[in-house]
């Protein structure tokens, strides 16, 4: 298939293959050389360095607009990697290295930190498949390796003020320095390296973090990306390798000073809502998430999260494992226990990688919160945690979807995204349907709660869906009602969220379960503190439950519950979670179950036998249902070429699998998935068939979901 550059190319010295970009249904993937027809470039002349990389300034990085991050070329084929903490080195000494794996790894990743030390060291290396080589003598050596690749230095102090560090930072990241004081300098000409200063920031007189990043703002932050702000604590430089790759303003400002709050909004200002975010941490949880979310952006939480820039260069497709069948629906209580703080990747990196090991996980559900920001920044860890998983884990968005947003903040009673005007939300909600449908993630939890218009922002934007979550923050009167919003996403309250242990969840389960009188279904649904009731001790939960109720509690997986939960209220589900369908086809290559598994993964996809570009899938549900809206994901969203997508096809339903109404034709499809609502209709059985399969004749299809009703 001939492709054709959209992105500058990346010229090696010897061999000219690097990174080669094309354009496929309007976002810019990486493509096999072999498949380029035509290169443009740029410009023409090429700073190269030893190993035949161009080096890269920042402005020159790949960054397409449906991407958080830029797009770098694969990790080198040997990772050198550093052990901060066995060297002792000092906060300052850190913001350098962290700031000169940016600038290296801009290029080509080949530098990985070790800061933090609490899940196994091998464990993320070997998740990405990394081949690692450590430095184990002279540090200050491993700068000389890169050396060709630093113009210079930022000399600056924290004697006035820590936060020179951060403007350091931005400024070794615009213009390929490292940031040093005056001793870390001294170690650099010790170990035969006297780079010259570029900037000198120590004659500065501002002592506090306004005057600093003001003086950021008037000199430097036009210069920036506006993309991405790195906001984070000077003497935790972990994500400062991405901020510095970047060309990113690196700031910590505390939106409870009000000079501080003014110089956030004023940059906060200059992003745009739906692509761009804030990466890090903020001095005050609620303050801070809360001042981003007011003008329609997003926070990914990540203020320990390191070597961004070695794994988000695993650019892999997140592989979505076979979703399980669920049951027939029963007059039981169904009980969905989540997670909590999946939304910092910190955790999800550190944490989470030592409690996903207990014991306890695997033997009842459960539901983890994770990010799907990690779709770009760290695919291979979403991969690592699917393949660990059982089918007791559910995975699910933390608040708010991508990344951590608060529609209402219920400690402070206030709305900070506005209540009955979406036009900020809107976009929020459009960024989070496309990561929540890369990642997997049926359903969100909100922190923490949200307005009707709120709601329906996620019913207009995210079909992906199942349900919502929101945090009831245990009122004891008054409590929070679950909702339907626009007769088909529940909106659950999390009752208890956020508590501390098992008899908590038992206590507020039971407030509702002593009622139960086995006459309708029952639903609860809860929230544990990852801090202190992991799955070891969430075990407990099924003999106190069942206590409670005798054979009549069910604890399942998320998206499960809201799939009893609504068929249970004559609304829509996607009827292909049930045990009872069975899927047949034309002659095929892979079974045909996995037309309609809940993976549209390659691995787990439906592939036709017959090379003349026909096939059918046919879905018989055991029982008529009324059927108003279908799925068809093609080959594209397991990561294949666009032109494998299906052309042509129609859908059909019947009642009886002999007579067929067609609901659905299409002719010359180009798109990854086909959707569409439809007059509701009474069916038994529903048929996809393909009569032009794409550019090699063979139909594939990734995963079919179809909505039905009582």
């Amino acid at each position: 298939m001939a492709a054709s550059l959209v992105g500058a190319a990346q010229l090696m010295a010897q061999e000219p293959t690097t990174m080669v970009m094309k354009l496929a249904n309007g976002a810019v993937v990486r493509t096999d050389v072999n498949e380029v027809e035509r290169i443009t470039f740029d410009d023409a002349t090429y700073n190269l360095n030893s190993s035949g990389d161009r080096i890269l300034e920042a402005d020159e990085l790949c960054w397409p607009e449906d991407r958080l991050i830029p797009l770098f070329l694969p990790p080198a084929s040997t990772i050198k990697t550093l052990d901060l903490n066995a060297f002792g080195f000092s906060a300052e000494e850190r913001v350098m290295f962290c700031t000169l794996q940016g600038l290296v790894n801009r290029t080509r990743p080949r530098l990985l930190l070790y800061n933090h030390n609490e899940e196994p060291r091998t464990t993320w290396p070997n998740a990405h498949s990394l081949r690692t080589s450590a430095v184990t003598e002279s540090p200050y050596q491993l700068v000389k390796l890169y050396a060709e690749e630093i113009k210079g230095l930022v000399l600056y102090s924290t004697q006035r003020s820590a936060h020179y560090a951060n403007l350091a930072v931005t400024i070794a990241g615009l213009d390929r320095l490292l940031p040093v004081t005056a001793a870390i300098r001294d170690k650099l000409v010790a170990a035969g390296m006297d780079f010259p200063v570029v900037e000198d920031l120590t004659e500065l007189t501002y002592s506090n973090a306004v005057g600093v990043y003001k003086h950021l703002y008037s000199n430097y932050w036009s210069r920036c990306n506006h993309r991405l702000i790195i906001n984070e604590a000077p003497d935790i430089p972990y994500v400062h390798d991405i901020g510095a790759a970047c060309g990113s303003a690196c700031v910590w400002l505390d939106p409870r000073n009000a000079t501080e709050k003014a110089l956030l909004d004023r940059m906060l200002k200059d992003l745009t809502p739906g692509r761009d975010f804030v990466l890090g941490w903020y001095p005050e949880e609620r303050s801070g998430i809360g001042e981003a979310t007011k003008y329609g952006l997003t926070s990914v939480p990540a203020d320990f999260f390191e070597n961004t820039t070695v794994y988000t260069a695993v650019n892999k497709p997140v592989k979505i494992p076979p979703v399980p069948k669920r049951p027939k629906l029963e007059n039981k209580v169904y009980a969905a226990v989540y997670i909590s703080d999946g939304d910092n990747i910190q955790y999800c990196q550190h944490a989470m990688a030592k409690i996903f090991e207990q014991g306890g996980r695997g033997q009842m559900a459960l539901n983890w919160t994770i990010s799907p920001a990690l779709v770009d920044i760290a695919p291979m860890m979403l991969n690592y945690y699917y393949r660990k998983a059982s089918t007791n884990d559910c995975f699910v968005s933390g608040p708010s979807g991508l990344g951590y947003a608060m529609p209402y903040d219920a400690h402070n009673s206030r709305y900070n995204a506005g209540a009955d005007d979406s036009g900020l939300f809107t976009p929020y909600t459009q960024l989070t349907q496309r990561y929540i449908e890369k990642a997997g993630l049926r359903v969100i939890t909100v922190w923490d709660n949200i307005s009707d218009t709120q709601r329906q922002a996620y019913a207009d934007n995210c079909p992906y869906l199942y349900g919502l979550t929101i945090n009831d923050w245990e009122r004891q009167n008054g409590r929070l009602a679950t909702k339907v919003q626009a007769e088909w996403l529940p909106v659950a309250v999390q009752y208890p969220c956020y508590a501390n242990g098992v008899d908590v969840i038992t206590d507020f389960f039971n407030r509702d379960v002593k009622n139960f009188t086995g006459a309708e279904p029952m639903f609860v649904t809860g929230q544990a503190t990852v801090w202190d009731a992991g799955p070891d001790k969430l075990i407990a939960l099924r003999s106190r439950l069942n206590e409670l109720a005798p054979g009549n509690v069910d604890i399942v997986r998320a998206d499960h519950w809201f799939s009893y939960f609504n068929e249970a209220r004559h609304l829509p589900f996607n009827i292909t979670l049930l045990e009872q369908m069975e899927a047949t086809s034309s002659p095929s290559r892979t079974k045909a179950k996995l037309a309609a598994d809940g993976s549209p993964s390659d691995g787990y996809l439906w592939v036709a036998t017959a090379a003349d570009g026909t096939g059918w899938v046919q879905l018989d549900f055991k029982e008529p249902f009324l059927i108003s809206r279908y799925v068809i994901r093609h080959a594209e969203t397991a990561g294949l070429d666009a032109g494998l997508n299906s052309r042509d096809f129609t859908v059909e339903v019947s009642i009886d699998g002999e007579t067929w109404t067609t609901v659905g034709a299409y002719v010359g499809n180009t798109k990854p998935v086909t959707e569409a609502a439809i007059t509701p209709v009474e069916a038994q059985y529903v048929r996809v068939n393909v009569t032009n399969s794409g550019t090699d004749g063979h139909v594939r299809i990734c995963d079919i979901e179809v909505y039905g009703s009582h």
